[in-house]
């Protein structure tokens, strides 16, 4: 699957006015990662829409893709599976709700567990 690049401004491609200022697509804005005892994350388990499979969700991250996906790539080490991550949402395959909770515990992640 091809990646999907996101518009940096939005709607106009050119003008010829020379008071004209480009608005910047609010999605493009980078949010700033806050502190881990900061963080308010939830880790849940979920089945539907996945084929019966499961996956462990970690959900309310808040901060910059690159924390997103540095996060996810170390979670998904130590559980040793794939997973994604975007929109301050990590899904790992398989069941890892306990292993994650404790990970990011130790770590001074403000952390729940539910379901």
């Amino acid at each position: 699957m091809a990646k999907q690049k996101k518009q940096r401004f939005e709607g106009i491609v050119f003008s010829t006015d020379a008071d004209f200022s480009y608005q910047e697509a609010e999605e493009y804005i980078e949010t700033e990662t806050i502190p881990n005892e900061k963080q308010k994350l939830k880790v849940l388990l979920d089945r539907k829409a996945r084929k019966g499979k499961t996956v462990t969700i970690v959900e309310g991250f808040v901060g910059s893709d690159e924390d997103l996906q540095a996060l996810a790539k170390i979670l998904k080490q130590k559980c040793g599976v794939g997973g994604s991550a975007k929109e301050g949402e990590i899904l790992i395959q398989g069941d890892f709700k306990q292993k994650i909770f404790d990970y990011l515990k130790i770590n001074g992640y403000g952390v729940k567990m539910h379901g």
